[in-house]
């Protein structure tokens, strides 16, 4: 592995636990001496962030879909340039709740927009990058769904979507994880969260033996 940091993502439906594993990864990671700098999508940085209400505010349903997938495009564009590229540059570990695979799932595979236009405009948001691994947290989605309204007590707009979307996002991601067995792992997001922890580690930690030196 070259002296770049580590970039590190994970995705799944709503509700599949990404925001409490990617805390305690990046917790774990630290321990180890690592230098982490843990974000999200869409956000990350005070444009993104502004960019993810819009995206995210149940009132805006009048949002095309090409509307929202260059939305999501013109933030994660903002993110890489401003955080993620800067952080691996100065070898840091970056761990980001979603990326590029979501565009997949949600806006090529859920919304049926043209992968090939998908791809592309990925390329150009991010400048080619992909993450170095990137972990898939499955689940059931009507528990995926549940579990997310039971945290939030509100919807947001995706999360408004009917449960035939969801499904597809979810067949999305599997079928993404299919086509990217190197890059991308799928692990059950059911059990304890300290399960789904030493789960995510086995992957994490073969990883990092490629990555001797820490960061800090």
């Amino acid at each position: 592995m070259s002296n770049r940091g580590v970039f590190i993502s994970l995705e799944g439906i709503e509700g599949c636990g990404k925001s409490t594993q990617a805390k305690i990864l990046s917790d774990y990671m630290s321990e180890l001496g690592y230098c982490v700098v843990q974000t999200r999508e869409p956000g990350g940085t005070p444009v993104a962030e502004k960019i993810r209400e819009v995206l995210l505010d149940p009132k805006n349903q009048d949002l095309t879909s090409r509307t929202e997938l260059l939305l999501y495009l013109a933030s994660r564009s903002q993110h890489v340039e401003q955080l993620i590229m800067p952080a691996l540059k100065k070898g840091k570990i970056v761990i980001c709740e979603r990326f590029s695979d979501s565009t997949r799932a949600y806006q090529g595979y859920a919304r049926g927009l043209d992968m090939d236009m998908i791809e592309t405009l990925i390329r150009i948001a991010t400048g080619n990058l992909e993450p170095d691994l990137t972990i898939i947290l499955d689940m059931e989605v009507k528990e995926g769904l549940l579990r997310a309204e039971r945290f939030k007590n509100y919807k947001d707009r995706l999360e408004s979507e009917n449960l035939d979307f969801h499904n597809k996002v979810r067949r999305g991601y599997l079928e993404i994880a299919k086509n990217n067995p190197n890059r991308i792992k799928v692990i059950s997001a059911k059990g304890s969260i300290d399960d789904i922890h030493l789960r995510i580690r086995q992957y994490i930690d073969e990883l990092l033996s490629n990555y001797k030196d820490k960061p800090n």
